[in-house]
């Protein structure tokens, strides 16, 4: 057997080694064969293999040296697609240019996965799906629906753009090293939203001052954000905590702030 990838802590790399669950995070993407996959950090290519089985049209975006060593030497027909530098700070549109679409997949590194995935909201407009393998903690609050308390900003940021399901659960053992905590699989496929509705780096600051004090009502923890002389108690929804709302609830208080912050005629 040629020499394996030395896992490494500060990559955040657990190598999964159980083969059925890499063939099923791969078909996660049977809907989408029509279109190039990215896959983020493929360490000696378990998923990589079963994609290509599959048919994709597969890149693979890799930061660690001796993995890209591995890839190359066991993976010739993945020449020219193996991109040697940082998923976060690729630029997707050079590399899909003229708003190609595609999708992305991995087994994410636990220690960047929320980046990673705020780096794909960037290019929502060309990722039709984005599948993979997280922490379990963090996988559930991405799909975590309104009025559960998992619900974070990320939650609402994704589910803006994009129906995400959480899939299964993995287990530490099928991993070297086993991580400390369960893994969650999930999907999200871009809906057919093209504009919220409201002013969209409003609706960023709505929302991420709303959960940065999210154990306050929203009148409370979005005062900050009205125009001086407003009363907060005229905020719609004002008694309610941030996990509470839906996207289009977001949406209708941004358009409220964003009324009031309007000039008056």
């Amino acid at each position: 057997m040629s020499q394996q990838v030395k896992p490494k802590k500060a990559l955040g790399q657990h190598f999964l080694t159980d083969l059925d669950i890499a063939r099923r995070i791969a078909a996660t993407l049977d809907d989408y064969k029509g279109l190039p996959v990215m896959e983020v950090g493929p360490g000696m290519g378990v998923l990589t293999q079963f994609l290509m089985a599959e048919g994709h049209d597969i890149s693979v975006a890799e930061i660690d040296g001796e993995s890209v060593d591995y890839l190359r030497s066991h993976f010739p027909e993945l020449e020219g697609r193996i991109i040697d530098c940082d998923f976060l700070k690729l630029d997707l549109a050079q590399t899909y240019p003229d708003g190609q679409p595609f999708c992305v997949i991995g087994n994410y590194p636990y220690n960047i996965s929320s980046q990673i995935f705020f780096h794909v909201l960037d290019y929502r407009d060309q990722v039709k799906c984005c599948s993979g393998m997280l922490q379990r903690e963090v996988a559930e609050r991405l799909a975590a629906p309104a009025g559960t308390k998992t619900r974070g900003i990320l939650s609402v940021m994704l589910q803006a753009w994009y129906d995400v399901e959480y899939l299964f659960t993995v287990q530490p053992g099928v991993f070297n090293p086993p991580p400390k905590v369960q893994s969650g699989v999930i999907r999200m496929r871009r809906n057919d939203v093209t504009d919220l509705g409201c002013d969209e780096r409003l609706f960023k600051t709505v929302v991420k001052t709303a959960f940065g004090q999210r154990r306050k009502t929203l009148r409370n923890s979005l005062r900050g954000l009205l125009p001086a002389g407003t009363g907060a108690d005229e905020l719609p929804m004002g008694q309610m905590r941030p996990e509470q709302l839906t996207v289009g609830q977001f949406v209708e208080l941004t358009n409220f702030i964003s009324s009031l912050r309007a000039p008056k005629q």
